[in-house]
């Protein structure tokens, strides 16, 4: 019982401001997949040299970029439906609603504003450049999403 606390916990503090990690390099990732794997590895008893593949998608676990990913794509949807905070909001703009691209074919689409970064190392990884890329390279039919529920 202990323990399951113990993991929640270590699993709530990776995923509280998991969003802030876009564009970390790859060793840094698997700093974080490890810790992941730990977790399931505590949960389940497995020893160290065990395979954590199977176990991580029985607990419906993503791998460690793509819980950033995830997280990142929750908040540019709800920065867009107005579920986010104000200032998250205003750093998104879709194409649709600037004059200048309304005769556009991709003004059509519910892509997003994708802005030009100043310095190419921090820059790509703000907000408004990593959110907008990421919501731009989404399947269509996932950003045109009225709802987060899933309907079976």
């Amino acid at each position: 019982m202990y323990q399951t606390l113990v993991v929640a916990l270590v699993l709530s503090r990776l995923d509280c401001g998991n969003a802030v990690l876009v564009g970390l390099p790859g060793y840094l990732y698997s700093r974080l997949q490890s810790v992941l794997n730990a977790a399931a590895r505590s949960i389940t008893g497995l020893q160290r040299s065990d395979h954590i593949t199977d176990t991580l998608a029985s607990f419906h676990w993503l791998k460690a970029p793509e819980r950033v990913q995830y997280k990142l794509a929750t908040i540019v949807y709800g920065s867009l439906n107005g579920t986010a905070p104000s200032y998250l909001a205003s750093d998104l703009r879709r194409l649709s609603d600037m004059p200048s691209r309304r005769r556009l074919r991709s003004s059509l689409t519910h892509q997003l504003d994708v802005r030009q970064s100043l310095c190419a190392t921090v820059g790509d990884q703000t907000f408004a450049i990593a959110g907008a890329r990421l919501w731009n390279s989404l399947p269509p039919d996932i950003i045109a999403c009225d709802s987060t529920t899933v309907s079976s």
